[in-house]
């Protein structure tokens, strides 16, 4: 949906950001799964206990294939751990354990930001794989009739909107992950530190996806301001 040097430019910039970020949070979590954590235990056996610390018993923990493809699914009430979070005894695959489990916690206790998210995602679903022609066709028909690249514009504010409101919902899973973790001792003070700058990196993609959806929408604003120059 680049078409000017500008637009490649925004493209270029923010894939860069993408790549430099996702680079460091691999490198983070292959130097923290080296270490083990004092108290043994996995990330599997974490996300259960966390689980069942917070009076959830109606959720599964499963293994994915996969790297850093952990997540959890409100549809079928899973907790989906990739092989090394699920088998690792170190702070990252905990601490992504229990972030995957703080999801769960936020569904369980209906959490707004999380309902209002899941709210948009059967919309965007939809709208999502006609976007990228509407507004193709709307630059195309810029000088004929601005309703198509309107249209366009409008559906890809609300990616934005979802990109944005995803930002507490995870700053929030990672908030009791960590919390969690230290109640129950499950790190040391070390550990702790380890475990929040992995979910820190992690948090970071969500960031630039953000930050790169926003940038996007404005561009394709300016090129609707600007049809007429």
């Amino acid at each position: 949906m680049f078409f000017d040097g500008t637009g490649l430019l925004i493209f270029a910039v923010f894939a860069l950001a993408s790549w430099a970020v996702g680079h460091r949070l691999k490198s983070k979590f292959r130097k923290y799964s080296q270490i083990g954590l004092r108290s043994g235990i996995s990330g599997a056996e974490a996300a259960a206990k966390m689980l069942q610390d917070n009076g959830i018993n109606d959720v599964r923990i499963v293994s994915t294939p996969g790297r850093l493809t952990d997540h959890y699914n409100p549809a079928d009430k899973t907790v989906n751990l990739s092989h090394e979070v699920y088998q690792g005894r170190n702070a990252a695959a905990v601490a992504v354990a229990a972030h995957e489990c703080g999801h769960a916690v936020q569904h369980a206790t209906a959490y707004s930001m999380l309902k209002f998210r899941s709210a948009m995602v059967p919309v965007l679903n939809v709208s999502s794989q006609f976007l990228t022609w509407i507004i193709l066709i709307g630059i195309l028909l810029i000088n004929t009739t601005p309703i198509p690249l309107l249209l366009g514009i409008g559906i890809f504010a609300l990616t934005t909107i979802f990109s944005f409101i995803t930002l507490p919902v995870e700053f929030d899973a990672s908030r009791r992950a960590l919390a969690w973790m230290d109640s129950q001792r499950v790190v040391t003070s070390q550990e702790h530190n380890m475990a929040k700058d992995a979910l820190k990196w992690a948090a970071m993609t969500y960031v630039v996806a953000a930050l790169a959806s926003l940038a996007q929408l404005l561009y394709l604003v300016s090129i609707f301001l600007g049809r007429r120059d």
